[in-house]
């Protein structure tokens, strides 16, 4: 594509260079060739971004005016210079060749197959399955029963979608993920203290442009759905418990536990490490730091708070405020520490 061509779809003011200029891919400033496209969020990563070799650099807006940048570079101007490169960076992507049906693949009955569908070596597609055009399921994956897949997705190597999994348009599994297993759930003999499992026979449905991390977990509803909405992406190894709901555009990072019939709003913000206990609730827009924790049946919200605070520790509240409580433990540790000691010297 040509810069101007970005320019055209991405916005931004073009400062510098002609609209012309070739570009074939994005990179780091340290790496970047002539046919490259970098960029700059401030004064400082500017300097490097212009002294580079790339043909082209998209910059935040008002750091330009004051650079000397390589003659013949194109420079754009944005107020979200490292937005604005990552949607360059789609946009730039080849395009996979249709691969069409492996023939090792396994197509059960009445499986319906959009246009330029491609499923990989050994990978299997159940009975009565849907899968939308331009999806790819890659080698080794299962695709169960009446599971249905929109178009443009993307299953990656042995990540298992349970019977009954609904995927919509755009959105990515990678390797390992298993959606739709049957939730954890028993109910207990008070007799015998013996297990019997209570239905796991609802349903799981994955929104558009939700992306899920490798080895990461989802579980069925119960009696009824489990749901992730719009826009969220899933990091690695997070397991998600029967019946929840996650909202649009949440961001849930490794090693994330949320247990069963939880919700979690749009726009959250869940770091590592989190544990969600069960019937809890997560607000729009809540930020819980690495290893927070929200305790079963609790309500967590930004409510009276600053845009922008972080909640940690267990219970999960603000981090001033947990800051404030180590440090008066730290200063009742010294001074029961002093007085043990001098009780020590008084008894000799």
């Amino acid at each position: 594509m040509t810069l101007g061509e970005l320019i055209e779809v991405l916005g931004g003011k073009l400062l510098q260079g002609s609209p012309e200029i070739i570009i074939a891919g994005v990179d780091d400033p340290r790496m970047a060739d002539g046919l490259d496209l970098v960029f700059a969020e401030d004064a400082a990563s500017a300097m490097d971004a212009l002294s580079s070799g790339a043909s082209a650099v998209v910059l935040k807006t008002g750091c330009a005016p004051t650079l000397s940048p390589t003659p013949g570079m194109g420079i754009v101007e944005t107020g979200q210079p490292r937005l604005w490169f990552a949607q360059a960076a789609k946009l730039l992507t080849v395009p996979l060749a249709p691969g069409g049906v492996h023939p090792t693949a396994v197509i059960e009955a009445h499986v319906r197959l959009g246009e330029n569908v491609a499923v990989g070596p050994n990978a299997s597609v159940g009975e009565a399955a849907t899968i939308g055009a331009g999806t790819r399921i890659e080698a080794g994956a299962v695709i169960g029963s009446q599971v249905s897949i929109g178009e443009n997705c993307r299953i990656y190597p042995r990540a298992v979608l349970y019977p009954g999994t609904t995927l919509g348009n755009r959105v990515t599994v990678h390797a390992g993920a298993v959606l739709g297993a049957d939730g954890f759930g028993y109910v207990r003999d008070s007799s015998t203290g013996a297990y019997t499992q209570f239905p796991q026979q609802g349903t799981l449905v994955i929104e558009d442009d939700v992306e899920i991390g490798a080895n990461s977990t989802i579980d069925r509803g119960a009696l009824a759905e489990t749901r992730i909405r719009r826009g969220t992406k899933i990091d690695n190894l997070v397991h998600i418990g029967h019946n929840c709901d996650i909202g649009e555009d949440v961001i849930l990072v490794m090693g994330t536990g949320i247990s069963g019939s939880s919700t979690v709003g749009k726009g959250a913000v869940i770091a590592g490490q989190v544990g969600i206990g069960d019937h809890a609730h997560v607000g729009p827009g809540v930020i819980l730091g690495g290893q927070a924790g929200v305790l079963s049946g609790k309500t967590v919200t930004n409510e009276g708070l600053r845009p922008g605070t972080v909640l940690w520790g267990t219970p999960a509240r603000p981090l001033p405020q947990v800051l404030r409580e180590i440090a008066v433990l730290g200063r009742l540790a010294k001074r029961s520490g002093r007085g043990s000691s001098d009780a020590g010297k008084n008894s000799e």
